[in-house]
């Protein structure tokens, strides 16, 4: 056995050990797509409370609120409470035992902190149906769980001014204004805030807020308009594909676009050792070892620190570390094939003239419901654990123009434009020397997928990957994968875009 072979072997035993520790730890931490559907639901919420008499919004808002609005986003509170809750007892359960994840003593506060702050917002929800009972049994909770995590004490203050707003006779605390606008957003605070102003008659303060709350009811109709308006015309645009797919199968057999025998092999100049080393050496070694050892010792050497940087630093930190990453891939991958130089026919072709934008549009919209419905199974599985992409919750919370056009270049440009390459230009052709295209696809999705580091995202992330490969191993052409790409990735941005400044 050669050194080469020697290095990969222990490189490739230490990728699964820190893969797979990593995916472990992603299993507690939450996943975005419960932080995305509350935020959908508080915009839901800011929309009841619209007044206005324009007939379209008038049947646009009951068409998007439904007939019980307030009831709905109570049982999504308390599914997603009880969901954290679980969460908190397993990190406790694993801190105490032998083998407990040292990682796990920061999880536990932010667990504790997050149910802390659902709990100010379901007692008012249930207040506002009339259950004060209940609601002042909530927020108790909230002030007793601050009574042993001191950093919780802000939130207690509020839960305190929340109890004194809704007792009989009502109590009001000092400074209650201002922690309820500290500590509480959206239809939340609005709701808090005019029972405060009511109890105070302060008219005029009450009537500033109610004319701001219309405001805000009638921008958050437009934004749920856009957020479930697209996505729903292009799932039935997706739906329509993939039965004249599903159709033309049936009818055509091996002559349709799905047939395995329609998709010309390529010929693979290289052996799988090749494949091994661009993956283990390429993106394992530099995006995990060599690329994280040179940006801490930098840190070190230089006192930075990013997590001291603003919005737009830290946008632009996470795009320079991308092009790090995909740079020294790249550059691996070149130097892994630079002696089988020139390629065969239909290896990493960006062709213009043809059919790429039909293909990229496509495949993005047959992708859409594929991915929800298995979204949705996911959901099932990891009940709302998992992980995510560290990156969605930065950009949700953007308000900085310039931080949301870096993240866009990251996401929209540099992802698919590395990732294609890698994935679909080299990996899936390379696969094909040793199985069928389809099993092809299936894996070099798979990996894909487990590169993202996410458990909750294995099974979307492998959906959308095979759909990527059937769309390049039809057209032969990386720019309608990069288009299928970056279209995903570009819907994402735009829908947190447009619920992050809604809210």
């Amino acid at each position: 056995m050669t050194i080469k072979r020697v290095v990969l072997v222990i490189l490739t035993l230490l990728a699964i050990a820190l893969i797979g520790q990593d995916l472990l730890a992603s299993w507690s931490q939450p996943q975005f797509q419960s932080r995305l559907e509350l935020y959908q639901t508080n915009l839901v919420l800011q929309a009841t409370e619209w007044q206005g008499d324009d007939p379209g919004l008038a049947s646009v808002r009951k068409g998007i609120i439904g007939s019980e609005p307030v009831e709905g986003a109570t049982k999504q509170y308390e599914e997603l409470r009880q969901s954290a809750q679980k969460n908190l007892d397993r990190t406790e359960m694993l801190l105490t035992s032998p083998t407990g994840d040292p990682s796990l003593k920061v999880t536990k506060p932010k667990l504790e902190r997050l149910i802390t702050e659902l709990d100010l917002r379901l007692g008012v929800l249930q207040a506002q149906q009339g259950q004060v009972d209940t609601a002042q049994k909530t927020w108790a909770g909230v002030i007793q769980r601050s009574d042993e995590n001191i950093s919780l004490e802000p939130l207690s203050k509020t839960a305190g001014a929340l109890v004194g707003l809704w007792s009989k006779p009502p109590r009001l605390v000092p400074d209650a204004e201002l922690l309820l606008k500290q500590n509480l957003d959206s239809w939340f605070r609005y709701r808090s805030l005019s029972q405060l102003y009511q109890l105070q008659q302060r008219q005029e303060a009450l009537t500033e807020l109610q004319t701001q709350q219309q405001v805000t009811a009638e921008r958050a109709l437009t934004s749920l308009a856009i957020v479930g308006g697209i996505p729903t015309i292009s799932c039935l645009i997706g739906v329509g594909i993939l039965l004249f797919l599903g159709g033309q199968w049936v009818v055509r057999r091996k002559q349709s676009l799905l047939a395995p025998e329609g998709i010309p092999a390529w010929t693979v100049p290289w052996d799988g050792e090749i494949v091994w080393q661009v993956l283990i050496f390429g993106f394992f070694l530099v995006g995990q070892i060599l690329l994280p050892l040179t940006l801490s010792f930098v840190q070190q050497a230089s006192g930075f620190n990013p997590a001291t940087l603003g919005e737009r630093a830290r946008a632009f930190y996470i795009l320079l570390n991308y092009l790090l990453l995909a740079a020294g891939g790249l550059v691996v991958m070149f130097f892994s094939i630079k002696a089988f130089l020139p390629l065969p026919e239909g290896w990493f072709q960006l062709r213009l003239r043809s059919k790429w934008l039909l293909w990229g549009f496509g495949g993005y919209f047959a992708a859409l419901p594929l991915v929800i419905l298995i979204s949705l199974l996911n959901q099932k599985i990891w009940q709302g654990q998992g992980g995510s992409n560290p990156i969605l919750p930065i950009a949700l919370e953007g308000k900085d123009n310039g931080a949301l056009i870096l993240f866009f270049v990251t996401a929209a440009i540099a992802a698919p434009l590395f990732e294609e390459i890698l994935f679909r230009g080299f990996l899936l052709p390379s696969l094909t020397r040793y199985m069928p295209t389809w099993g092809a696809i299936v894996l070099s999705s798979f990996i894909f997928a487990i590169a993202h580091l996410s458990l909750s995202e294995v099974l979307p992330l492998m959906v959308l990957g095979m759909v990527l490969g059937f769309v390049y191993s039809r057209s032969r052409n990386l720019l309608s994968s990069m288009l299928l790409h970056s279209l995903w990735n570009s819907g994402t941005l735009l829908s947190l875009f447009v619920l992050g400044s809604s809210t």
